[in-house]
Protein backbone atom coordinates (compact mmCIF):
# COMPACT_ATOMS: atom_id res chain seq x y z
CA UNK A 1 0.00 0.00 0.00
CA UNK A 2 2.06 2.83 -1.29
CA UNK A 3 0.51 6.26 -0.63
CA UNK A 4 3.00 8.43 1.28
CA UNK A 5 0.81 8.73 4.35
CA UNK A 6 0.20 5.02 4.35
CA UNK A 7 3.94 4.35 4.20
CA UNK A 8 4.32 6.27 7.44
CA UNK A 9 1.65 4.27 9.27
CA UNK A 10 3.01 0.82 8.46
CA UNK A 11 6.07 -0.77 6.94
CA UNK A 12 6.55 -0.99 3.15
CA UNK A 13 6.46 -3.47 2.62
CA UNK A 14 -12.00 -29.01 0.83
CA UNK A 15 -10.63 -30.03 3.19
CA UNK A 16 -14.33 -29.71 2.35
CA UNK A 17 -15.70 -31.40 -0.74
CA UNK A 18 -12.76 -33.80 -0.96
CA UNK A 19 -13.60 -36.33 1.74
CA UNK A 20 -11.39 -37.13 4.71
CA UNK A 21 -9.21 -39.61 2.87
CA UNK A 22 -8.48 -37.15 0.06
CA UNK A 23 -7.76 -34.43 2.61
CA UNK A 24 -5.22 -36.54 4.39
CA UNK A 25 -3.52 -37.41 1.13
CA UNK A 26 -3.41 -33.78 0.00
CA UNK A 27 -2.14 -32.56 3.34
CA UNK A 28 0.77 -35.01 3.35
CA UNK A 29 1.77 -34.63 -0.30
CA UNK A 30 5.38 -33.54 -0.60
CA UNK A 31 6.59 -30.81 -2.91
CA UNK A 32 8.60 -33.43 -4.80
CA UNK A 33 5.36 -35.20 -5.68
CA UNK A 34 3.94 -32.13 -7.40
CA UNK A 35 5.44 -32.63 -10.84
CA UNK A 36 3.64 -34.37 -13.63
CA UNK A 37 0.16 -33.62 -12.31
CA UNK A 38 -1.09 -31.36 -15.08
CA UNK A 39 -4.32 -32.58 -16.62
CA UNK A 40 -4.69 -32.05 -20.38
CA UNK A 41 -7.14 -31.62 -21.89
CA UNK A 42 -8.76 -30.18 -18.81
CA UNK A 43 -12.36 -31.34 -18.18
CA UNK A 44 -15.09 -28.73 -17.99
CA UNK A 45 -18.04 -28.70 -15.63
CA UNK A 46 -20.57 -31.25 -16.79
CA UNK A 47 -18.02 -33.28 -18.74
CA UNK A 48 -18.04 -37.00 -18.11
CA UNK A 49 -14.43 -36.76 -16.91
CA UNK A 50 -15.40 -34.35 -14.12
CA UNK A 51 -18.47 -36.29 -12.94
CA UNK A 52 -18.56 -37.92 -9.51
CA UNK A 53 -21.23 -40.66 -9.64
CA UNK A 54 -20.13 -42.34 -6.40
CA UNK A 55 -21.09 -41.43 -2.84
CA UNK A 56 -20.71 -37.76 -2.03
CA UNK A 57 -21.95 -34.83 0.02
CA UNK A 58 -23.68 -32.38 -2.36
CA UNK A 59 -24.10 -29.53 0.17
CA UNK A 60 -20.36 -29.55 0.91
CA UNK A 61 -19.55 -29.79 -2.81
CA UNK A 62 -21.75 -26.75 -3.44
CA UNK A 63 -19.88 -24.76 -0.78
CA UNK A 64 -16.54 -25.76 -2.28
CA UNK A 65 -16.82 -25.70 -6.08
CA UNK A 66 -13.09 -25.08 -6.52
CA UNK A 67 -12.32 -28.30 -4.68
CA UNK A 68 -14.96 -30.32 -6.55
CA UNK A 69 -13.65 -29.06 -9.90
CA UNK A 70 -10.40 -27.12 -9.46
CA UNK A 71 -9.53 -24.33 -11.92
CA UNK A 72 -7.28 -25.48 -14.74
CA UNK A 73 -4.56 -23.18 -13.37
CA UNK A 74 -4.29 -25.24 -10.15
CA UNK A 75 -1.40 -27.68 -10.15
CA UNK A 76 0.47 -30.01 -7.83
CA UNK A 77 0.03 -30.61 -4.14
CA UNK A 78 -0.49 -27.57 -1.92
CA UNK A 79 -1.38 -28.42 1.71
CA UNK A 80 -4.91 -27.65 2.81
CA UNK A 81 -5.16 -24.03 3.95
CA UNK A 82 -8.79 -23.95 5.09
CA UNK A 83 -10.63 -25.13 8.19
CA UNK A 84 -14.15 -24.05 9.22
CA UNK A 85 -14.89 -23.24 12.84
CA UNK A 86 -18.15 -25.14 12.27
CA UNK A 87 -16.19 -28.41 12.35
CA UNK A 88 -14.35 -27.60 15.58
CA UNK A 89 -15.36 -29.21 18.85
CA UNK A 90 -17.51 -26.80 20.88
CA UNK A 91 -16.67 -26.78 24.59
CA UNK A 92 -20.07 -26.18 26.21
CA UNK A 93 -20.43 -24.56 29.63
CA UNK A 94 -23.18 -22.84 31.59
CA UNK A 95 -22.58 -19.24 30.58
CA UNK A 96 -21.20 -19.84 27.10
CA UNK A 97 -18.94 -21.96 24.89
CA UNK A 98 -15.67 -21.93 23.00
CA UNK A 99 -14.16 -23.66 19.97
CA UNK A 100 -10.68 -23.43 18.51
CA UNK A 101 -8.68 -23.83 15.30
CA UNK A 102 -5.03 -24.60 16.03
CA UNK A 103 -2.21 -26.44 14.30
CA UNK A 104 -4.00 -29.65 15.37
CA UNK A 105 -7.00 -28.78 13.21
CA UNK A 106 -5.11 -26.99 10.42
CA UNK A 107 -1.62 -28.42 10.18
CA UNK A 108 -0.20 -25.56 8.10
CA UNK A 109 -1.14 -23.00 10.78
CA UNK A 110 2.05 -23.08 12.80
CA UNK A 111 2.36 -19.44 13.91
CA UNK A 112 -1.21 -18.48 14.89
CA UNK A 113 -4.22 -20.16 16.52
CA UNK A 114 -7.77 -18.87 16.89
CA UNK A 115 -10.64 -19.30 19.36
CA UNK A 116 -14.29 -18.39 18.76
CA UNK A 117 -16.07 -17.75 22.08
CA UNK A 118 -19.62 -16.94 23.14
CA UNK A 119 -20.65 -15.59 26.56
CA UNK A 120 -24.19 -15.02 27.79
CA UNK A 121 -25.16 -11.83 29.60
CA UNK A 122 -23.30 -12.35 32.87
CA UNK A 123 -21.31 -15.27 31.45
CA UNK A 124 -17.65 -15.09 32.57
CA UNK A 125 -14.43 -16.28 30.95
CA UNK A 126 -12.76 -16.64 34.28
CA UNK A 127 -9.68 -14.76 35.50
CA UNK A 128 -6.70 -16.28 33.68
CA UNK A 129 -3.61 -15.64 31.60
CA UNK A 130 -1.85 -17.26 28.65
CA UNK A 131 1.63 -18.23 27.56
CA UNK A 132 0.78 -16.53 24.24
CA UNK A 133 -0.29 -12.99 23.38
CA UNK A 134 -4.08 -12.59 22.94
CA UNK A 135 -5.57 -10.32 20.26
CA UNK A 136 -9.36 -10.13 20.02
CA UNK A 137 -12.15 -8.60 17.97
CA UNK A 138 -15.75 -8.32 19.13
CA UNK A 139 -18.05 -10.00 16.59
CA UNK A 140 -21.33 -9.44 18.43
CA UNK A 141 -22.79 -7.80 21.52
CA UNK A 142 -21.10 -6.20 24.50
CA UNK A 143 -18.54 -7.30 27.07
CA UNK A 144 -16.55 -6.04 30.05
CA UNK A 145 -12.86 -6.87 30.12
CA UNK A 146 -10.52 -6.58 33.08
CA UNK A 147 -6.76 -6.87 33.42
CA UNK A 148 -3.73 -6.13 35.57
CA UNK A 149 -0.76 -4.40 33.99
CA UNK A 150 2.91 -5.14 34.60
CA UNK A 151 2.99 -2.45 37.31
CA UNK A 152 0.19 -4.12 39.24
CA UNK A 153 -2.46 -1.55 38.27
CA UNK A 154 -5.99 -2.58 37.36
CA UNK A 155 -7.72 -2.11 34.00
CA UNK A 156 -11.47 -2.31 33.35
CA UNK A 157 -13.44 -1.23 30.29
CA UNK A 158 -16.43 -2.15 28.15
CA UNK A 159 -16.17 -3.18 24.49
CA UNK A 160 -18.74 -3.58 21.75
CA UNK A 161 -18.99 -4.96 18.21
CA UNK A 162 -15.93 -4.07 16.14
CA UNK A 163 -13.72 -3.16 19.11
CA UNK A 164 -10.40 -4.89 19.73
CA UNK A 165 -8.27 -5.80 22.72
CA UNK A 166 -4.81 -7.23 23.29
CA UNK A 167 -3.31 -8.80 26.40
CA UNK A 168 0.41 -9.62 26.28
CA UNK A 169 1.78 -12.93 27.51
CA UNK A 170 1.36 -13.35 31.27
CA UNK A 171 -1.03 -10.40 31.78
CA UNK A 172 -4.04 -11.69 33.81
CA UNK A 173 -7.47 -10.77 32.51
CA UNK A 174 -11.14 -11.73 32.30
CA UNK A 175 -14.09 -11.27 29.94
CA UNK A 176 -17.77 -11.05 30.88
CA UNK A 177 -20.87 -10.71 28.71
CA UNK A 178 -23.13 -7.68 29.24
CA UNK A 179 -26.78 -6.95 28.56
CA UNK A 180 -28.81 -7.42 26.53
CA UNK A 181 -27.48 -10.69 25.05
CA UNK A 182 -23.87 -11.15 26.03
CA UNK A 183 -21.28 -11.35 23.28
CA UNK A 184 -19.30 -13.41 20.78
CA UNK A 185 -15.68 -12.65 19.95
CA UNK A 186 -12.69 -14.03 18.08
CA UNK A 187 -9.42 -14.55 19.95
CA UNK A 188 -6.16 -14.76 17.98
CA UNK A 189 -3.01 -16.12 19.65
CA UNK A 190 0.57 -15.72 18.45
CA UNK A 191 1.29 -19.47 18.69
CA UNK A 192 -0.20 -22.14 16.42
CA UNK A 193 0.16 -24.72 19.21
CA UNK A 194 -1.94 -22.67 21.63
CA UNK A 195 -5.03 -24.29 23.18
CA UNK A 196 -7.81 -22.90 25.36
CA UNK A 197 -7.48 -26.11 27.37
CA UNK A 198 -4.00 -25.10 28.49
CA UNK A 199 -4.41 -21.65 30.06
CA UNK A 200 -3.50 -20.64 33.62
CA UNK A 201 -6.89 -20.38 35.37
CA UNK A 202 -7.46 -18.79 38.77
CA UNK A 203 -9.81 -21.54 39.98
CA UNK A 204 -7.56 -24.30 38.67
CA UNK A 205 -4.55 -22.78 40.45
CA UNK A 206 -6.45 -22.53 43.73
CA UNK A 207 -7.77 -26.09 43.42
CA UNK A 208 -4.22 -27.41 43.13
CA UNK A 209 -2.77 -25.44 46.05
CA UNK A 210 -3.00 -26.86 49.62
CA UNK A 211 -5.47 -24.93 51.74
CA UNK A 212 -2.96 -24.34 54.52
CA UNK A 213 -0.64 -22.74 51.96
CA UNK A 214 -3.46 -20.52 50.71
CA UNK A 215 -4.30 -19.52 54.28
CA UNK A 216 -0.67 -18.62 54.97
CA UNK A 217 -0.41 -16.72 51.67
CA UNK A 218 -3.53 -14.63 52.27
CA UNK A 219 -3.09 -14.30 56.04
CA UNK A 220 -6.52 -15.77 56.81
CA UNK A 221 -7.87 -18.65 58.86
CA UNK A 222 -7.34 -22.05 57.23
CA UNK A 223 -11.00 -22.92 57.79
CA UNK A 224 -11.99 -20.04 55.51
CA UNK A 225 -10.21 -21.80 52.66
CA UNK A 226 -12.39 -24.90 52.96
CA UNK A 227 -15.02 -23.20 50.83
CA UNK A 228 -12.53 -22.57 48.04
CA UNK A 229 -13.42 -24.15 44.68
CA UNK A 230 -11.84 -27.52 43.94
CA UNK A 231 -11.88 -27.48 40.14
CA UNK A 232 -11.59 -25.06 37.22
CA UNK A 233 -14.60 -23.05 36.04
CA UNK A 234 -13.30 -21.86 32.63
CA UNK A 235 -16.66 -20.33 31.62
CA UNK A 236 -19.44 -19.92 34.18
CA UNK A 237 -22.68 -18.00 34.70
CA UNK A 238 -22.72 -15.05 37.08
CA UNK A 239 -24.79 -11.91 37.59
CA UNK A 240 -24.51 -9.19 34.97
CA UNK A 241 -21.99 -6.64 36.31
CA UNK A 242 -23.13 -3.22 37.45
CA UNK A 243 -22.01 0.21 36.20
CA UNK A 244 -18.54 0.38 34.66
CA UNK A 245 -17.54 3.26 36.95
CA UNK A 246 -18.11 1.10 40.02
CA UNK A 247 -15.83 -1.66 38.76
CA UNK A 248 -13.18 0.86 37.72
CA UNK A 249 -13.25 2.47 41.16
CA UNK A 250 -12.88 -0.91 42.85
CA UNK A 251 -10.03 -1.92 40.51
CA UNK A 252 -8.13 1.32 41.08
CA UNK A 253 -7.41 0.46 44.71
CA UNK A 254 -4.51 2.39 46.22
CA UNK A 255 -2.42 2.46 43.04
CA UNK A 256 -4.92 3.91 40.59
CA UNK A 257 -5.97 2.53 37.24
CA UNK A 258 -3.50 1.43 34.59
CA UNK A 259 -2.26 4.04 32.16
CA UNK A 260 -2.07 1.25 29.57
CA UNK A 261 -5.13 0.89 27.34
CA UNK A 262 -5.48 -2.74 26.36
CA UNK A 263 -8.52 -1.96 24.15
CA UNK A 264 -8.70 -0.34 20.72
CA UNK A 265 -12.02 1.14 19.61
CA UNK A 266 -13.63 0.76 16.24
CA UNK A 267 -13.89 4.55 16.18
CA UNK A 268 -10.07 4.78 16.40
CA UNK A 269 -9.54 2.73 13.24
CA UNK A 270 -8.88 4.53 9.98
CA UNK A 271 -9.30 3.17 6.47
CA UNK A 272 -5.85 3.35 4.86
CA UNK A 273 -6.97 2.42 1.36
CA UNK A 274 -10.36 2.75 -0.33
CA UNK A 275 -11.17 1.95 -3.97
CA UNK A 276 -14.26 1.11 -5.96
CA UNK A 277 -13.45 -2.54 -5.18
CA UNK A 278 -13.42 -2.17 -1.40
CA UNK A 279 -11.38 -0.93 1.53
CA UNK A 280 -8.76 -2.01 4.04
CA UNK A 281 -7.94 -0.92 7.58
CA UNK A 282 -4.57 -1.68 9.16
CA UNK A 283 -4.16 -2.10 12.91
CA UNK A 284 -0.63 -2.82 14.14
CA UNK A 285 1.72 -1.52 16.84
CA UNK A 286 2.03 1.83 15.05
CA UNK A 287 -1.57 2.62 16.04
CA UNK A 288 -2.50 0.00 18.66
CA UNK A 289 0.63 0.43 20.74
CA UNK A 290 0.20 -2.53 23.08
CA UNK A 291 -0.22 -5.05 20.24
CA UNK A 292 3.46 -5.79 19.75
CA UNK A 293 3.21 -9.39 18.48
CA UNK A 294 0.08 -9.31 16.28
CA UNK A 295 -0.78 -7.06 13.33
CA UNK A 296 -4.08 -7.08 11.48
CA UNK A 297 -5.77 -5.93 8.30
CA UNK A 298 -9.57 -5.71 8.16
CA UNK A 299 -10.47 -6.15 4.49
CA UNK A 300 -13.77 -5.56 2.69
CA UNK A 301 -14.08 -6.59 -0.97
CA UNK A 302 -17.16 -5.47 -2.92
CA UNK A 303 -19.01 -7.85 -5.26
CA UNK A 304 -16.87 -8.33 -8.35
CA UNK A 305 -13.77 -7.10 -6.54
CA UNK A 306 -10.47 -8.79 -5.81
CA UNK A 307 -7.83 -8.44 -3.10
CA UNK A 308 -5.02 -8.10 -5.57
CA UNK A 309 -2.16 -10.53 -6.23
CA UNK A 310 0.31 -9.96 -3.40
CA UNK A 311 2.48 -11.56 -0.72
CA UNK A 312 3.72 -10.84 2.79
CA UNK A 313 7.50 -10.87 3.31
CA UNK A 314 7.57 -10.80 7.12
CA UNK A 315 4.99 -13.30 8.44
CA UNK A 316 2.47 -16.04 7.73
CA UNK A 317 -1.11 -14.84 7.21
CA UNK A 318 -3.97 -16.27 9.30
CA UNK A 319 -7.41 -15.36 8.01
CA UNK A 320 -10.91 -15.28 9.49
CA UNK A 321 -13.90 -14.77 7.20
CA UNK A 322 -16.58 -12.59 8.80
CA UNK A 323 -19.18 -12.36 6.03
CA UNK A 324 -19.75 -13.01 2.34
CA UNK A 325 -18.28 -15.61 -0.01
CA UNK A 326 -14.89 -15.73 -1.66
CA UNK A 327 -12.15 -17.89 -3.04
CA UNK A 328 -8.41 -17.77 -2.66
CA UNK A 329 -5.63 -19.22 -4.76
CA UNK A 330 -2.27 -19.78 -3.08
CA UNK A 331 0.80 -20.14 -5.33
CA UNK A 332 3.62 -22.26 -3.92
CA UNK A 333 7.15 -23.05 -5.00
CA UNK A 334 7.73 -25.60 -7.73
CA UNK A 335 4.92 -24.33 -9.96
CA UNK A 336 2.18 -25.46 -7.56
CA UNK A 337 -1.14 -23.70 -6.98
CA UNK A 338 -4.41 -24.49 -5.23
CA UNK A 339 -7.77 -22.73 -5.00
CA UNK A 340 -10.20 -23.06 -2.08
CA UNK A 341 -13.56 -21.45 -1.29
CA UNK A 342 -14.43 -19.53 1.89
CA UNK A 343 -17.49 -18.28 3.69
CA UNK A 344 -18.35 -16.80 7.10
CA UNK A 345 -16.73 -18.69 9.97
CA UNK A 346 -13.91 -20.20 7.91
CA UNK A 347 -10.22 -19.92 8.74
CA UNK A 348 -7.63 -19.55 5.97
CA UNK A 349 -3.85 -19.64 6.11
CA UNK A 350 -1.02 -18.53 3.79
CA UNK A 351 2.61 -19.23 4.54
CA UNK A 352 5.07 -16.35 4.55
CA UNK A 353 6.09 -15.04 1.09
CA UNK A 354 3.64 -17.22 -0.87
CA UNK A 355 1.68 -15.19 -3.50
CA UNK A 356 -2.10 -15.23 -3.26
CA UNK A 357 -5.28 -13.31 -4.00
CA UNK A 358 -8.82 -13.29 -2.57
CA UNK A 359 -11.78 -12.82 -4.92
CA UNK A 360 -15.36 -11.99 -3.95
CA UNK A 361 -17.53 -14.71 -5.51
CA UNK A 362 -20.82 -13.64 -3.95
CA UNK A 363 -23.32 -10.82 -4.41
CA UNK A 364 -22.67 -9.15 -1.04
CA UNK A 365 -19.55 -7.65 0.52
CA UNK A 366 -16.80 -10.10 1.48
CA UNK A 367 -15.24 -9.13 4.82
CA UNK A 368 -12.30 -10.93 6.39
CA UNK A 369 -9.34 -10.49 8.71
CA UNK A 370 -5.69 -10.86 7.77
CA UNK A 371 -3.67 -11.62 10.92
CA UNK A 372 0.12 -11.73 11.30
CA UNK A 373 2.50 -12.74 14.07
CA UNK A 374 4.35 -9.46 13.85
CA UNK A 375 4.27 -6.01 15.36
CA UNK A 376 4.05 -4.41 11.91
CA UNK A 377 1.99 -5.02 8.81
CA UNK A 378 3.87 -5.56 5.55
CA UNK A 379 2.84 -6.58 2.06
CA UNK A 380 4.07 -6.33 -1.51
CA UNK A 381 1.88 -6.33 -4.61
CA UNK A 382 2.50 -7.77 -8.05
CA UNK A 383 1.38 -4.56 -9.74
CA UNK A 384 3.83 -2.35 -7.84
CA UNK A 385 6.65 -4.84 -8.47
CA UNK A 386 6.03 -4.78 -12.23
CA UNK A 387 5.61 -1.00 -12.33
CA UNK A 388 8.97 -0.52 -10.59
CA UNK A 389 10.95 -2.85 -12.83
CA UNK A 390 12.48 -1.79 -16.19
CA UNK A 391 9.63 -1.90 -18.75
CA UNK A 392 11.49 -3.89 -21.38
CA UNK A 393 12.45 -6.48 -18.78
CA UNK A 394 8.80 -7.00 -17.81
CA UNK A 395 7.70 -7.18 -21.46
CA UNK A 396 10.38 -9.77 -22.17
CA UNK A 397 9.13 -11.89 -19.27
CA UNK A 398 5.40 -11.70 -19.88
CA UNK A 399 5.13 -11.21 -23.63
CA UNK A 400 2.69 -8.31 -23.22
CA UNK A 401 2.77 -5.09 -25.21
CA UNK A 402 3.73 -1.68 -23.85
CA UNK A 403 0.13 -0.44 -23.76
CA UNK A 404 -0.86 -3.31 -21.49
CA UNK A 405 2.09 -2.69 -19.22
CA UNK A 406 1.26 1.01 -19.03
CA UNK A 407 -2.30 0.16 -17.98
CA UNK A 408 -1.12 -1.76 -14.92
CA UNK A 409 -1.56 0.29 -11.72
CA UNK A 410 1.61 2.15 -10.82
CA UNK A 411 1.05 1.90 -7.08
CA UNK A 412 -0.49 -0.80 -4.96
CA UNK A 413 -4.29 -0.59 -5.31
CA UNK A 414 -4.81 -3.34 -2.68
CA UNK A 415 -8.33 -4.00 -3.93
CA UNK A 416 -9.36 -3.89 -7.56
CA UNK A 417 -11.03 -2.25 -9.36
CA UNK A 418 -9.43 1.02 -8.31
Amino acid sequence: MSNDNEKESFSRRGFLGMGSAALAAAGMLKATDATGQDQKPYPAKGDRSSSAPGPGNPPIDEQNPDSFLPPSTDAGGVPTFKYPFGLSHKRMQEGGWSREVTVRELSVSKSIAGVDMRLTAGGVRELHWHTAGEWAIMLYGNARITGLDAEGKGFVTDVTEGDLWYFPTGIPHSIQGLNPDGCEFLLVFDDGNFSEYETVLLTDWMAHTPHDVLAANFGVNAEAMEKMVRREKFIFQAAVPGPLADDQKASAGNRGLSAQDFAFRKSQMKVVKRTRGGEVTIVDSSTFKVSTTIAAAIVTVRPGGIRELHWHPNADEWQYYISGKGRMTVFATGGRARTMDFQAGDVGYVQKTLPHYVQNTGNTDLKFLEMFKSGSYQDLALSEWLSHAPPELVIAHLGIDRATLDAIPKDEPVIMPE
